[in-house]
């Protein structure tokens, strides 16, 4: 690997990615690779130039921000064969941990990118009608879920995990069953539920492990099924999702799919924390649609 873009939002983060990148830019160089920065202001003018990168040629494209910045570089760069590489500036930083690379410091992080480990991953792809397609690498959240990522997203306080349990509990105060249609590739469940989520990776919310059972290499998405019930239930339930030990609960049940068909009516799905299309949706993880630097191996 000789030469790298990297992409920021210097809007983002109250300034944080624009320093981390230029630090990680910094220690590219001294690891002797040219560096080409990029910029995008807003989501679309992000896109717009990573798609120019991507078609201009780079043998990476280095994503400095948050799971937001790396939602919209897999756009750029799935089935490109192009890896991303991350240097963490967010608030949840769930593909930064998915993929080893440290959170707290942007010259370790560059070093991951500069020691050129690759690992081809699976990509969730979501097929919004007959033809809008969107990626995503962590996690596809519906029902209470999103609910709570959708509140989250319009706090301003506090940082970090704090921000989603807040957000959670005043989601509580309104909490109801859905009913879903859920089609697999094997079976259609008809089922009334909180929420459902769709693992390709294990995390979402700042470390949150709905999908501890989720792999990035075996083409599967883990779709994780949380029974209705209780206010007490769902606050018994969320401390347990940290350790991923909730998937032994009754309330919840997991299943194994390449394809899902999501359908209910006046839910809206979020991926990698974005809001991607209110259902139904198609979602299928496409085997190898990713490539990623990372910092140890990835299961």
């Amino acid at each position: 690997m000789k030469s790298v873009t990297v992409l920021t939002n210097p809007h983002a983060g109250g300034g944080h990615p624009r320093e981390a990148a230029a630090t990680a830019t910094a220690r590219l160089r001294e690891r002797g690779l040219e560096v080409t920065s990029i910029e995008g202001t807003t989501a679309d003018d992000a896109l717009t130039v990573a798609h120019a990168a991507v078609a201009a040629g780079t043998d990476a494209l280095v994503a400095v921000g948050g799971d937001g910045l790396i939602n919209i570089a897999w756009q750029a760069i799935a089935g490109t064969g192009v890896p991303l590489g991350i240097v963490p500036g967010g608030t949840g930083n769930d593909h930064a941990r998915l993929f080893h690379v440290p959170v707290d410091d942007p010259v370790a992080a560059a070093d991951v990118v500069a020691d050129g480990t690759i690992a081809d991953i699976d990509l969730g792809r979501v097929t919004i009608g007959d033809d809008r397609v969107h990626w995503f690498g962590t996690v596809l959240a519906s029902g209470f879920d999103s609910l709570v990522t959708e509140r989250a997203n319009r706090m301003r306080w506090p940082h970090g995990p704090m921000r989603y349990n807040l957000a959670m509990l005043a989601e509580l105060a309104g909490l109801r069953s859905i009913r879903y249609r859920i089609v697999l590739d094997d079976r259609t469940l008809d089922v009334d539920a909180a929420m459902v989520s769709l693992g390709n990776g294990t995390s979402y919310g700042g470390g949150m492990l709905i999908a501890p059972g989720a792999e990035l290499t075996d083409g599967k998405l883990d779709v994780v099924i949380v029974a209705p019930g209780s206010r007490f239930k769902l606050v018994r339930l969320f401390p347990t999702v940290y350790k991923g030990t909730h998937v032994d609960l009754d309330e919840v049940t997991v299943y194994r799919s390449r394809s899902v068909r999501l359908v209910a009516d006046g839910i809206v799905a979020y991926a990698d924390g974005e809001r991607i299309a209110p259902l139904p949706i198609d979602v299928e993880a496409v085997s190898g649609a990713g490539r990623v630097l990372v910092g140890a191996p990835v299961r």
